[in-house]
């Protein structure tokens, strides 16, 4: 996908997240990111992104909560991995459970899994069907390498399919042809030591590539109470990208192939390993239109030994392809469909076990979206998605918007949506034995967790140094997820006997201080009332009926500070707070990181980056007892050396 070279305006329309990345290719593709940075609220203009509408458009003319991570704000947060990248987006709750895991979620959710947040990598889905979630531990880039993350908080199951149900992360990553010459990244501290180097080449006027190399290791952390939580772990992953064409015309070629040794608490270390391989092609037709093919091949293998013994191995092949076609001068059509076979093949233990141990599931889709500007300032777009799985079978997520924009400066939209969770193996085939009470097993009869979603977004930038957004939003689940309980035979059974709303409000803002000084601010609030429907053969969990959907802080508040200091110097502040989580308890917590950048010579970095200034240690997720037990994070400091020649 690319970015365009956007024409200087005096006065453009800038929506801007915390990005400071506005432009690519050209000129702009040579300017140094301390360069960048130093541009204003008005000269960062429009920034192009893809995700709301599956077509390039202005992120000021997008009718939804969408924040832009860029890869400079990557560079500029010190962060060393995509989940702690996505703590920049503040309509995500990104919160560590240990060294490996993470609870990534929008708009609430928050139980490990992140099964209704669906993650993509250069338009390949990283949600995994086995448990309804991701395994952030092993979705890896070259940092460096990262054009924009676009994080959509709200459903966008019309466009993106089931599992789009309260949020979107889309990681972009840079053309080749705009990683050109040899990059070397070294780092180390006391917690995490990690090296990456990546070439570039030209393959003629109209081709690039690039290929990488990249190591890590993490050191375990500790309890609250001081002991070791055995979640320390290492990585290893090299890839590739090749581009061919011009403009609007293109072929992309890319892959990647991972190694991953995770330690445990208790037993021997999990292993988690994998590949994929992806094509995507781009043709601009006439009068506007254009068409996109993509299909892509995805291995994971995963083993974890010990008590819980669990073989994996799952293969995903998927084709789609989307037709983008304008209608006169007011109205545009995006239609497409796609099909996705998944295999997958369990190696069964004593105690966990998935049966059949061989599945194949098939996944079929047809979406249709239509935009029609009713005038100069109304915008209505109508879309659904007709979706057949193998386990539920045919079902439908419609979509409606519109979007009202009085002048350059400003937007108000709203949107009506119905978005999708479909049922996981856990969900369907996990059978746990071996409980001294009783036997866990799936839902024969699992249906999809369904959301309505009502938004009402407004953005503003009233002056050229200050731009804001507000987003409101009530969510309302049907048919939510439960563990039922059968006294006759003494089994737990996973079910559909939970409903509830979510309300919440989602407030961000950036205020230019001076040409080398921005300051961002945002707040969210959530609150969550889940009940069991009349009739649910299931007890109250301990923590509440709420406690079925999530362990979610009910309020967070974020303050950054990112300043271009005097000789080549770069300073970067960010304070959060975080509220207490209910149940399992999580104690409230305030977080300080720092990063100090130096640029003694043009293709040479240091960047010295501190996190956890405030505290000795602190928990984020998870519980306190089990062979897992809750990690905490301790003050740790990082030394990176970034080299390009």
């Amino acid at each position: 996908m690319e970015l365009f070279l956007i024409p200087q305006r005096r006065t453009p329309t800038c929506w801007l997240g915390a990005g400071l990345l506005c432009l690519a290719g050209g000129a702009a593709a040579q300017q140094l990111p301390s360069q960048l940075s130093r541009m204003s609220i008005e000269e960062l203009a429009e920034i192009p992104i893809t995700s709301v509408s599956k077509k390039a458009e202005s992120l000021g003319d997008a009718a939804a909560a969408v924040f832009i991570i860029t890869g400079e704000d990557v560079r500029r947060s010190g962060a060393t991995s995509l989940a702690e990248a996505l703590r920049l987006a503040p309509n995500l709750e990104v919160a560590r459970t240990n060294g490996t895991t993470y609870a990534v979620t929008a708009r609430g959710g928050s139980n490990g899994n992140g099964n209704k947040l669906l993650v993509l990598i250069d338009g390949r889905v990283v949600y995994n069907p086995l448990n309804a979630g991701v395994f952030w531990e092993s979705q890896d880039v070259m940092m460096e390498d990262i054009e924009r993350i676009e994080v959509i908080s709200g459903p966008g199951g019309t466009l993106w399919g089931s599992n789009a149900v309260n949020g979107v992360i889309n990681v972009i990553t840079r053309s080749s042809k705009d990683s050109q010459g040899t990059l070397v990244s070294l780092g180390g501290g006391n917690a995490e030591r990690g090296v990456a180097v990546r070439q570039g080449w030209r393959l003629g006027e109209d081709a690039s590539m690039r290929v990488y190399a990249k190591g890590f290791r993490r050191d375990p952390n500790l309890t609250m109470a001081g002991g070791g939580a055995g979640d320390g772990w290492s990585g290893r992953q090299l890839g590739f990208r090749a581009d061919w064409g011009r403009g609007d015309n293109g072929l992309t070629l890319q892959g990647d192939l991972y190694d991953r040794q995770l330690d445990q608490f208790a037993g021997s270390e999990r292993h988690r390993s994998g590949g994929n391989l992806l094509a995507r092609w781009d043709r601009a037709l006439a009068d506007g239109a254009a068409l996109q093919v993509q299909g892509y091949y995805d291995r994971v293998n995963n083993l974890i030994p010990g008590v819980i013994m669990l073989g994996e191995a799952n293969d995903t092949y998927d084709v789609e392809a989307q037709h983008r076609l304008p209608l006169g001068a007011r109205q545009e059509l995006v239609w497409g469909g796609g099909f996705r076979l998944w295999r997958s093949t369990a190696t069964n233990g004593a105690i966990l076990k998935f049966l059949p141990e061989r599945v194949e599931t098939h996944l079929a889709n047809l979406f249709v979206q239509d935009t029609i500007a009713l005038d100069p300032q109304w915008k209505l777009t109508l879309g659904a998605k007709a979706e057949r799985n193998s386990y539920t079978g045919l079902e439908f997520q419609p979509n409606l918007r519109l979007a009202w924009k009085p002048d350059a400066h400003t937007l108000w939209w709203t949107a009506l949506s119905r978005a999708l969770r479909t049922p996981s193996r856990v969900d369907r085939e996990a059978y746990v034995f071996g409980i001294p009470t009783a036997a866990l097993r799936g839902g024969p009869n699992f249906r999809s967790e369904r959301l309505t979603a009502l938004e009402l977004g407004y953005r503003a930038q009233p002056t050229e140094r200050l731009s804001f957004s507000v987003n409101a939003y009530y969510n309302k689940y049907d048919d939510m997820r439960t563990v039922d309980y059968d006294p006759a035979k003494n089994t737990f059974q996973v079910a559909n006997h939970a409903e509830g709303n979510v309300a919440g409000l989602e407030v961000w803002g950036n205020y230019q201080v001076s040409r080398d000084w921005r300051l961002s601010a945002s707040h969210s609030l959530l609150r969550e009332r889940i009940r069991l429907q009349p009739g649910a053969s299931v007890p109250p969990p301990a923590g509440g009926p709420g406690t079925l959907f999530g362990n979610d802080p009910p309020h967070r508040y974020t303050l950054r500070s990112s300043h271009d200091l005097p000789r080549g110097m770069e300073l970067d502040l960010s304070l959060d707070r975080v509220a207490g989580l209910p149940y399992p308890y999580v104690p409230a917590y305030t977080s300080l990181d720092a990063r100090l950048g130096w640029r003694p010579a043009a293709r040479l970095e240091l960047a010295l980056s501190a996190v956890n200034l405030l505290n000795r240690r602190h928990a984020e997720f998870g519980t306190i007892t089990g062979t897992s037990p809750r990690a905490a994070f301790e003050r740790s400091l990082y030394l990176q050396l970034i080299w390009k020649f």
